[in-house]
């Protein structure tokens, strides 16, 4: 019999499950159904046949009583789920003519789906990656998140200024998800701890209770499906019928607004006491929940209780469940009877941390007060964890320290593999945020570079190029990455760079028309479509970008008669509600674009689109489409990246520093086919101990001086003229991530891709040698990396 990755559907098949749900899961005839009713229906035919190989695998790895990997995330950006899915089983053609056999145009149904608010940034899409590369793999693991309500924000812009509203994905079913009633757990916060000679015992002050959703993610082929399981935060007590009964009604409902406050909005503001125990009790909840699960569902196998490494790898995604480590001692000693010393041990075997940053300030820490009023056990044993550590080194390394809570040193403490994500990454991790550690456990920090999905930022996203590397190499690649340097024997070819050009162009118009109905603006498709989408953040130098292109803008006024590139600039991302700089670049990108866009001079030349509310959907329509992307963090920054790898595997030529993965890209895609300026990491440092080095860079730069004076004297703010003063003081002053150092070089830079871009044979064999060199850069490389180096475990699946 074969296996149900085997199985075909036929589209006449397809299209009877989805008029089967139209009546009986959506109540609707095709005569009233609406275009929400279509897209549930064809979710729920095609989440029908994800069930089969989910069941299957899970039923394998019972069978094989194996290792599973663990994957701990506070964010899970899956995007949208109806054309990964259909991809994935092979059945992305069939569904579109069906629907449109069933008179519904396809890419509206698609677009009908709400993106999943479950993440911000490159934290969530790389866990996404990793999900899919996990069943692509045949590894058997869970994703654990929290199913957030209202996700992080949607963004819009009032004037040019960033405006929060709740995201409302969950205002209509969320149609890929299985709630798990009979899945649930008590966490517990706050009380106080009691000891005797035998027992521990915690009385907590609160209670919540998290409730588990399954969505089941199918790989490549249909072949495996693993479950990301998210939690939503429910009261212990549902209902206090007794206050309603005597008209008390607010207080008849707070047990459950309170409850569902932890898994309401991800990222809550932690500028206040209150904001802060709020983020505190969230990764606790969810980390809290995902250790009870998994010890769970290893105790169920019949298991020994002192074997759990041998069969549970438990990876954290950054230090926000950290608590992991002290979670799964309390469990092991207090609920378990294992002594604390053993305890410990265990646990470190089981987990292992990824730092994703070199930023300080971003390696959590908890007041440490704080910390012992909502988990006073959890305080305790961190005491023992850190005694334990002095007891067994040389080092005198703090955990608890000057009255805080520091994630980051718990974290690399309780793992017994610390991994970077880029190789450069890696080394500056050892040299900088845990040296001392580092030193201590030689051993300890890996490298994994990041890799992205082929499936999704590739094949599904970019169905021109798609093709035609179907056409030129063959159709086995999206699993098998490495094979896209055949492509590098056409780089020469003509008509293979025509065909090229043709799948690049195609994937403009498509993004001309969305950006035309959103922004209402319009755009030359023949122009360079310059794009930086990231968070919005100093270090990932934004405002570097839209400095560099009030100065274009100056030069073609100058000389409006010179043979300028038509150059499109596009920005997309979020800043964070509190982040105030932030929000002032985001004006700033704004308050420009609206005056150079109604230039009249310079109108042919340059334009600037920043579209608001940047998503993983809308990154699927301006990464295919791009011809340049902006990489230009300050070196020894970005940990890795991962938007750099999209664009490249997409054909776009990168402008960057010598920052995260960046590094690795230019030696594989090769470094006359990549546009580098600035400082190196070494070079940052040393800049910085000179004295009044951004004064000084200014004023050496008078295209620089020349901007600056124009922003702080109201150019693009003439309502308020000083709008920008404290911005651009701040770069006089300060100027941490040395946008001025970097700006001439960066400057410079942009005009030799403005003439590469102008002889379109040299530019477009870049452009494939880019895509050619980017095989590498698979997230199933990396997930191959994890599973030899930190996990130990094995595929369950035959290779394709």
């Amino acid at each position: 019999m074969p296996s149900y990755a085997e199985i075909k559907i036929e589209q006449v098949e397809l299209q009877q499950e989805i008029l089967r749900h139209l009546k009986h899961s959506l109540g609707k005839d095709p005569e009233h159904a609406s275009t929400y009713d279509w897209r549930m229906s064809l979710s729920l035919a095609l989440r029908d046949m994800i069930v089969e190989p989910w069941f299957e695998s899970t039923r394998k790895t019972y069978e094989a009583k194996d290792k599973r990997v663990y994957y701990l995330s506070m964010e899970f950006l899956i995007g949208r789920l109806i054309e990964d899915v259909a991809m994935n089983l092979g059945v992305d053609e069939i569904a579109a003519t069906a629907m449109e056999a069933l008179g519904q145009d396809y890419r509206t149904v698609v677009a009908d789906e709400p993106d999943a608010a479950l993440g911000n940034g490159g934290l969530g899409r790389l866990a996404a990656c990793f999900l899919d590369s996990l069943s692509t793999l045949s590894i058997p693991a869970y994703g654990y998140g929290i199913r957030y309500e209202h996700g992080l924000f949607e963004q819009h812009f009032d004037k040019g200024r960033q405006i929060e509203t709740a995201e409302s994905w969950l205002a209509q079913r969320h149609a890929w998800e299985f709630e798990r009633p009979e899945v649930s757990y008590q966490i517990r916060f706050g009380g106080y701890v009691s000891e005797t000679e035998t027992k521990v015992t915690w009385h907590p002050r609160e209670t919540v209770v998290a409730s588990a959703y399954d969505t089941p993610i199918i790989g490549w082929k249909g072949k495996w499906a693993n479950t990301l399981r998210l939690w939503a935060a429910k009261p212990t007590k549902v209902f206090d019928l007794e206050s309603f009964n005597r008209g008390d009604y607010m207080a008849a409902s707070a047990p459950e607004a309170l409850a569902r406050t932890i898994s309401r909005v991800l990222y809550p503001d932690d500028t206040t006491e209150i904001g802060k125990e709020l983020r505190l009790k969230q990764e606790y909840f969810f980390t809290s929940a995902s250790i009870l699960d998994l010890v769970r569902r290893f105790i169920s196998e019949g298991h020994l209780i002192e074997t759990l490494a041998d069969y549970v790898a438990i990876q954290l995604n950054d230090t926000h469940p950290a608590i992991a480590g002290p979670e799964l001692v309390r469990i092991l000693s207090d609920e378990h009877g294992i002594a604390m010393e053993k305890a410990i041990d265990i646990a470190r075997s089981c987990l292992s941390y990824t730092n994703h940053t070199l930023l300080p300030e971003a390696l959590e820490r908890w007041p440490e007060d704080l910390f012992a009023r909502v988990l006073p056990r959890h305080h305790r044993i961190i005491e023992i964890i850190q005694a334990e550590h002095h007891a067994k080194t040389s080092g005198d390394i703090q955990i608890i320290e000057d009255g805080f809570v520091k994630m980051g040193e718990l974290a690399f403490v309780m793992a017994h593999r610390v991994n970077g994500v880029s190789a450069l990454h890696t080394e500056l991790v050892k040299q900088t945020v845990f040296s001392e550690l580092h030193n201590l456990h030689p051993e300890r920090i890996v490298n994994q570079t990041n890799g992205v999905t082929p499936r999704r930022w590739l094949y599904s996203s970019n169905p021109p190029l798609r093709n035609l590397i179907n056409d030129t190499i063959g159709s086995d690649w999206p699993d098998n990455l490495e094979k896209l340097e055949q492509l590098a024997d056409y780089c020469d070819d003509q008509a293979f760079q025509t065909a090229f050009r043709a799948a690049k162009f195609k994937n403009k118009q498509r993004l001309v028309g969305y950006l035309n109905a959103r922004n209402e603006i319009t755009i030359n498709p023949e122009a360079m479509f310059d794009v930086q989408i990231k968070r919005i953040h100093e270090y990932k130098r934004q405002l570097m970008n839209i400095l560099e292109a009030v100065a274009f803008w100056n030069e073609i006024r100058d000389n409006p008669h010179d043979n300028w590139t038509p150059r499109v600039k596009i920005f997309g991302g979020k800043a964070a509600p509190g982040y105030v700089v932030a929000k002032e670049i985001i004006h700033l990108i704004n308050d420009v674009a609206k005056t150079i866009n109604k230039d009249p001079v310079t109108k042919d030349f340059l334009q600037i689109v920043y579209p608001e509310n940047y998503n993983v959907s809308m990154a699927e329509l301006l990464i295919p489409a791009a011809d340049l992307s902006e990489q230009i963090s300050t070196a020894g920054k970005e940990a890795s990246g991962t938007g750099n790898m999209k664009f490249a595997l997409n054909g776009a030529l990168t402008i960057g520093t010598l920052d995260g993965a960046n590094v690795e890209i230019r030696e594989h895609v090769g470094v006359e086919n990549f546009y580098l300026f600035g400082l190196d990491t070494q070079g940052v440092f040393d800049r910085r101990k000179e004295k009044e080095f951004a004064r000084n860079a200014i004023a050496k730069s008078q295209r620089l001086s020349r901007l600056l004076g124009q922003i702080v004297g109201g150019t693009f703010s003439k309502d308020e003229p000083h709008r920008y003063k404290s911005l651009v003081g701040n770069l006089y002053e300060h100027d941490y991530f040395l946008v001025t150092v970097d700006f001439d070089s960066y400057f410079e830079k942009q005009r030799e891709a403005d003439s590469d871009y102008q002889d379109i044979v040299k530019w477009t064999k870049m452009a494939i040698l880019n895509t050619a060199g980017m095989g590498w850069f698979s997230s199933d490389r990396t997930i191959q990396g994890y599973a030899k180096d930190i996990w130990e475990t094995k595929s369950h699946g035959k290779p394709s």
